[in-house]
Order: C-alpha cells, then sequence, then structure tokens
C-alpha cells in the first residue's frame, strides 16, 4: 500500500429538503482512503452509507465539504467532466450486477470502453478478454448473462469494473444477493486483486463477516463516523471458503 491518497474526504455535509423539513444525512465526515486500500463502509439503514456511496461514486454532490478523487476536487467539476471521472476512474460494482441481459459477458465487459474515443475495437475486445481472465471466466466469454449463475455474473460485473484500469473500485453490497459459499468466492477474489494487483476497494456492506475481508472498517452512525478501525486480523477469504462444509448442491 503506498502513501499516495485516492480519495479524500474533508468535512462533507449532505442535507436534502423534503417537503418543510431538511434531512441531514451526512453530518461532517472526513477520511482519507490510501491506494492499495481495501476499505469496508458499515451502516444500518438511515445510518447516511448510501448517500456517501452516492457521493463516493461522483452521482451525487455533497451539500459542503471537499471530495477529492486522485487529486480532483470533483464537486467542482461539471457534469461532463464529473461523467469522465466516474467513467475513467471508478470501477462499479453492484448487488444486481446491472449485466444487459441479451449480451455475452465479453461484451457486457467492453461497454465502459465505448466512451473511450481513443480505444479502438481490437484493443477493446482484448482488454474485455484480459479482464474476464482476471477473474477466471476466460471459458465463459460468449455467454448471455442467463446462462451464468449468480456468482458469475458478478464476477463479469467485477471484469466490467476492471475494464477502464480505474484508480478505486466501488462495491455496493456485492454480495447481498450470494449465497454463502458464493460471497466467499467474490470476496476470495476482491482480496486477490486488492493483494496481488494493488487495486484499490471501497466495498459498502452490511454483514460484519464480509467486513472481516478487508484491512479497514468504516462504521457510519446517523450520518456521522461511529468508528473508523484498521482490522487487526483480515480474514483469508480463501480460508473461509475453504472451511465450509462440502453440501450435496455442490
Amino acid at each position: 500500500m503506498s502513501n499516495k491518497k485516492i480519495l479524500e474526504i474533508q468535512q462533507i455535509r449532505r442535507e436534502f429538503k423534503m417537503g418543510t423539513e431538511v434531512v441531514r444525512a451526512l453530518k461532517g465526515i472526513s477520511f482519507d482512503v490510501a491506494s492499495g486500500e481495501f476499505l469496508t463502509i458499515m451502516g444500518s439503514s438511515g445510518s447516511g452509507k448510501t448517500t456517501l456511496l452516492n457521493i463516493l461514486g461522483c452521482l451525487d454532490k455533497p451539500t459542503a465539504g471537499d471530495y477529492l478523487l486522485d487529486g480532483v476536487n470533483v464537486g467542482q467539476l461539471l457534469r461532463n467532466d464529473l461523467a469522465r471521472v466516474r467513467n475513467q476512474k471508478i470501477g462499479f460494482v453492484f448487488q444486481a450486477y446491472n449485466l444487459l441481459p441479451r449480451t455475452s459477458a465479453l461484451e457486457n465487459v467492453e461497454l465502459p470502453l465505448f466512451y473511450n474515443k481513443a480505444i479502438n475495437t481490437k484493443i477493446r475486445r482484448e482488454r474485455a478478454v484480459q479482464a474476464l481472465e482476471a477473474v477466471k471466466l476466460a471459458d465463459r466469454l460468449d455467454h448471455t448473462p442467463s446462462q451464468l449463475s449468480g456468482g458469475q455474473q458478478q464476477r463479469v460485473a467485477i471484469a466490467r469494473a476492471l475494464v477502464n484500469e480505474p484508480v478505486m473500485i466501488l462495491a455496493d453490497e456485492a454480495t447481498g444477493n450470494l449465497d454463502t459459499r458464493t460471497s466467499y468466492e467474490i470476496m476470495a477474489l476482491m482480496q486477490e486483486l486488492n493483494q496481488q494487483q494493488g487495486k484499490t476497494i471501497v466495498f459498502v456492506t452490511h454483514e460484519p463477516d464480509i467486513a472481516a475481508f478487508s484491512s479497514r472498517t468504516i462504521m457510519l452512525r446517523d450520518g456521522k463516523i461511529q468508528r473508523d478501525n484498521n482490522n487487526e486480523n483480515v480474514r483469508s477469504a480463501k480460508e473461509a471458503l475453504a472451511s465450509l462444509p462440502v453440501s450435496d448442491d455442490y
């Protein structure tokens, strides 16, 4: 992990007007994320984690405070520049996979590169194949989502997040729709991307066993950071997977 800061969050506030009331979703949050860090953000419903995720993903802007992503103050960007930053610097992984149903795994992974004028068809295909190889789906390039299991669909989504070589992977409850075994497989992949390829990962979850696979956890409550801890004993997802009982389904 380097000393370079990928994320700098400084006194972020986010307020929403609901009729005559003002809802304060985030009440002055500050933290940094270094390059190569694996951070989980936890919090119950109403803690502000979805609001924070939307700001981190450049889908929303704070009411006050600064958000620097890879040295760029995104709060000051115009909409088109913001879209470019979002496309080139952030790889998104969602709970619901968000894949195009009638499109092959390879074509789904190629999608983010269509917006990059500097990349031709050949390079786009090569990079998509490399990304699918990285998530161990080289033998499923031509499969559509309906021909893949939930875990495989999430791997395609992770490959799509990797293809632009972003500075950060931002995952929103990425194991939320998966059973325990498949969740641990996805977390083993995340740990591998983090530890062997140095990817910076920010993973939003409400599951403590998933957070145990990261190197640091921020807990939100009522729009504030309740605690920000380094995880002393990072759990190996590979080992956790190996220790699961083998059921009749496998």
